[in-house]
């Protein structure tokens, strides 16, 4: 089992930056990529941004250059760092961490972070 905290969310008015915290606990074995997802009211729970074991990242087309996911490895922490946030990015963050073990893949999640940009 897979333990993630998140923390970091809460208000902050459009233009503003927020920096996302997950911190990672249990069987961390295989775990080949951590990322971020946030949900709106009445939509779909969507990638922000993803990092591989190997270090690499994709991101949403809408937070490129915006936003900037990382990883501390010592602390088994990811960050998400999210700068020139806008209405259109309030929403549930929730965090993600995918195990590989032999052919199965398992996702775990965090309990969500609210953020809410004020316009």
């Amino acid at each position: 089992q897979v333990q993630l905290v998140e923390s970091g969310g809460g208000l902050v008015q459009a233009g503003g930056s927020l920096r996302l915290s997950c911190a990672a606990s249990g069987r961390l074995f295989s775990i080949n990529a951590m990322g971020w997802y946030r949900q709106a009211p009445g939509k779909q729970r969507e990638l922000v941004a993803r990092i591989t074991s190997g270090g690499s990242t994709n991101y949403a087309d809408s937070v490129k250059g915006r936003f900037t996911i990382s990883r501390d490895n010592a602390k088994n922490t990811v960050y998400l760092q999210m700068n020139s946030l806008n209405a259109e990015d309030t929403a549930v963050y929730y965090c993600n961490a995918r195990q590989r073990i032999i052919q199965s893949e398992y996702d775990y999640w965090g309990q969500g972070t609210q953020v809410t940009v004020s316009s």
